[in-house]
């Protein structure tokens, strides 16, 4: 963190994420990731993906396809505020309203560096289309010359796949075939990024001690990731469910208490 920045210590709240990054000091966020809402009908049911309906907690607040542009903006705005200038920020969104967000992205000033396809092990099966088996990152930042990337953060420069190829050039393609995971028999939100996924992205994008930001924290993915990664961390979350529940995987100090 930059002499001078405010310091925020790690925390969540359940509240609105504008009205809880509107709290924030500016330019105290080290690296923003987030899987907000795709505005497009979705329901945490069983019928998704087969889940076991029991299991699923429910509170997942979606957002109209009308109000999504302006959704997406609001909070788009206040990410930007709170960002500090050599920071990036991940954005996850399906297909549906990509427009949506990479509008959202260039009227509040984002720079977009890549555009990654996180292709995981299955979709829903489809009879009169193709199957839709991939979610799109935006990997976007506030200032392209003093954004910080640790390019061998994963891989040394010289380290080769059991293949023979370079491991740090495949590590970052922009295509990331990453299994979504299975929590077996544990309670769960009905959507939430692999483990694998959040370690990778704050490798390359944040160090020990940084602040990295969740608008949308839904089960604590990325904040927990974080504590375990020696990150700070601080997350809104609107489900008060949700939110006492990613609270008590922080508490206990493990990936799954």
């Amino acid at each position: 963190m930059a002499q001078g920045r405010a310091r925020v210590e790690s925390h969540v709240r359940n509240i609105d994420c504008v009205r809880g990054m509107e709290a924030l000091p500016d330019s105290c966020v080290d690296l923003v990731v987030t899987d907000p809402p795709f505005a497009i009908g979705f329901a945490p049911s069983r019928g998704n993906y087969n889940r076991t309906d029991s299991r699923v907690m429910r509170g997942y607040g979606e957002v109209s396809a009308a109000d999504y542009p302006a959704f997406t903006r609001s909070w788009m705005e206040q990410a930007h505020r709170v960002m500090s200038g050599d920071a990036s920020m991940y954005v996850f969104s399906g297909w549906n309203r990509l427009g949506d967000v990479l509008s959202a992205l260039d009227a509040t000033g984002f720079t977009t560096i890549n555009h990654i396809v996180w292709k995981y092990q299955f979709g829903v099966v489809t009879r009169k289309k193709f199957v839709t088996s991939h979610y799109h990152c935006l990997y976007v930042c506030k200032d392209p010359s003093r954004r910080r990337f640790y390019p061998f953060a994963r891989f040394a420069s010289d380290e080769r796949t059991a293949d023979g190829h370079s491991a740090h050039y495949r590590d970052k393609e922009d295509v990331w075939e990453i299994r979504r995971e299975y929590w077996t028999g544990r309670q769960k939100t009905p959507t939430k990024l692999p483990r694998e996924l959040v370690e990778k992205i704050l490798a390359y994008s944040s160090v020990r001690g940084d602040l990295v930001m969740d608008p949308f924290l839904g089960s604590g993915q990325v904040a927990v990731v974080a504590a375990l990664m020696g990150r700070r961390y601080v997350g809104f979350e609107v489900s008060r469910e949700y939110c006492e529940f990613a609270q008590r995987r922080l508490e206990s100090g493990r990936y799954l208490p």
